[in-house]
C-alpha cells in the first residue's frame, strides 16, 4: 500500500514516527511519502518537506508568509496526484491539513486524521467539514470519542495517547548522569517549564523564578525549548540557584520533584512522569479576553480537562503572581496535596487508554483499507 502522512510541527513529527513504524510492522511492503522530520526520516519513506519550514505562528506571521502558505499547499496538492497514494493520513497541523483534506476528499482520495483538531476548545463549526471531508478520525483524549460521537453524532476511533509510547519506549534516565553533565547538585529539582515562544519564556520565567529565594533547599532547573538557544535563557541563569539544561525535558523531569508549568501538553507530559505540578498561564489582557470569549473551557490544562476536575492547580492571568505561586508550591512539595495529585495522576494514565496507540492506529487503517 501507498501511504502518504502529513505532519507539521515536531510533536507530530514524533507521533508521525511511531505511526510509520507500526504501519512497516503491519504492511512490510509499505511505501510512504511524508512531511514530517528528522524522526520521521529515521524511519524510513521519503520526506517531501521539513515541518521546520512549514511553522507559522501568530496573525501577523501567517500574513507576511501567506504566499509561500499557498504554494506549499498548491506543491502538496501535485504531489499527491503524481503519488496517488492509497490513503492521505493527516497528523494534527488543522490548518494546513483540513485544507488539504477538503481537495482531496473531493479528488476521491482515502481520507484518515490522526490527533484530531481540538474542535472542542474553539473552532466546533470545523465540525462540518471534518465529517464531509476525513474517512476516519483517531482521537487521543478519552472525552473526545464521546464528544464527537455523542455530541456530533460523528464515529471516531479513541487510540489512546501517544505521549505514553514515547515516555515508555525512551531510555530511561541514569539520575548521577544527568545531575553531573547538567552541573547539578544533591538538591532536589523544581523543573521549570516555560513554554516554547520568546515573549510567552520571559513572561513566565519572571514570575516562576520570583519564588527561587523562598526555597533554599531545592534547585530550579530550566528546560530549554528547542526552538530558542542558550543566549536567550543565559539572562534568567544563576550558577547557585537556576540552572538550564537544552533538550532534555524528559529527563528533566524523570528527576525532579515539582515542576511549574506553562499550559500546554507538557502539563501532561508533567503528569506522566508523575511530577506534582502547578500549572501558569498569562497572556496579554485583551488577547485573554478575546480568549475567554472564544474558548469556553472549565480548564486550561490536558490534567484536569481529561480529569474532568482540578487535580492540577492554574494560576491564570492576576492569580499567577509570587504570593499565590509561594503558597501552592509549599503544598505540592510535601504532604497530602502532593500525595493525592500522584494517586490522580495514576487514575489519568488509566483513562488515557494505555501504551500502543500508535499500533492500534496502524491497525485500523490496514483494517479499513483491506477490507
Amino acid at each position: 500500500m501507498k501511504y502518504y502522512i502529513i505532519a507539521g510541527e515536531a510533536s507530530g513529527d514524533l507521533h508521525g514516527s511511531n505511526v510509520m513504524k507500526a504501519l512497516l510492522n503491519e504492511d512490510p511492503q509499505a511505501e510512504i511519502r511524508f512531511w514530517g522530520g528528522d524522526l520521521m526520516q529515521a524511519v524510513g519513506g521519503t520526506l517531501v518537506k521539513h515541518y521546520r519550514n512549514l511553522a507559522f505562528m501568530g496573525f501577523a506571521e501567517v500574513v507576511m508568509n501567506l504566499g509561500t502558505i499557498l504554494k506549499n499547499i498548491r506543491f502538496c496538492k501535485k504531489d499527491i496526484q503524481t503519488f496517488q497514494p492509497d490513503v492521505i493520513l493527516f497528523i494534527d497541523y488543522p490548518g494546513f491539513n483540513m485544507r488539504i483534506a477538503k481537495w482531496a476528499k473531493q479528488q476521491g482520495f482515502r481520507t484518515h486524521y490522526y490527533i484530531a483538531p481540538q474542535i472542542w476548545a474553539w473552532k466546533e463549526n470545523r465540525i462540518k467539514a471534518i465529517k464531509r471531508d476525513i474517512d476516519a478520525l483517531y482521537v487521543i483524549l478519552p472525552f473526545e470519542k464521546d464528544y464527537f460521537e455523542q455530541k456530533h453524532q460523528y464515529p471516531v476511533h479513541f487510540v489512546g495517547h501517544p505521549l505514553l509510547d514515547a515516555i515508555q519506549q525512551r531510555t530511561p534516565t541514569d539520575e548521577k548522569l544527568f545531575r553531573n553533565q547538567a552541573q547539578l547538585d544533591d538538591r532536589p529539582i523544581i523543573a521549570l517549564l516555560p513554554g516554547s515562544r520568546k515573549q510567552e519564556v520571559s513572561k513566565m520565567l519572571e514570575i516562576m523564578l520570583s519564588v527561587v529565594p523562598d526555597f533554599p533547599d531545592y534547585q530550579f532547573v530550566i528546560a530549554g525549548a528547542p526552538s530558542l538557544d542558550y543566549a536567550f535563557y543565559a539572562p534568567f541563569l544563576d550558577s547557585e540557584r537556576v540552572r538550564f539544561v537544552a533538550n532534555q525535558t524528559y529527563d528533566l523531569l524523570s528527576c525532579a520533584h515539582a515542576a511549574l508549568v506553562t499550559s500546554g501538553t507538557a502539563t501532561l507530559e508533567t503528569a506522566l512522569f508523575k511530577v506534582p505540578e502547578i500549572v501558569c498561564y498569562k497572556a496579554n489582557p485583551i488577547s485573554y479576553q478575546i480568549a475567554k470569549r472564544i474558548i469556553t473551557l472549565k480548564y486550561i490544562s490536558l490534567v484536569n480537562l481529561i480529569m474532568d476536575q482540578p487535580v492540577v492547580t492554574e494560576l491564570i492571568q492576576n492569580d499567577l503572581n509570587r504570593e499565590r505561586l509561594h503558597a501552592e508550591l509549599t503544598q505540592i512539595l510535601s504532604g497530602p496535596e502532593r500525595e493525592k495529585m500522584v494517586k490522580n495522576y495514576i487514575e489519568l494514565e488509566q483513562k488515557l487508554g494505555g501504551g500502543g496507540a500508535s499500533q492500534r492506529t496502524a491497525q485500523h487503517i490496514r483494517k479499513i483499507l483491506t477490507a
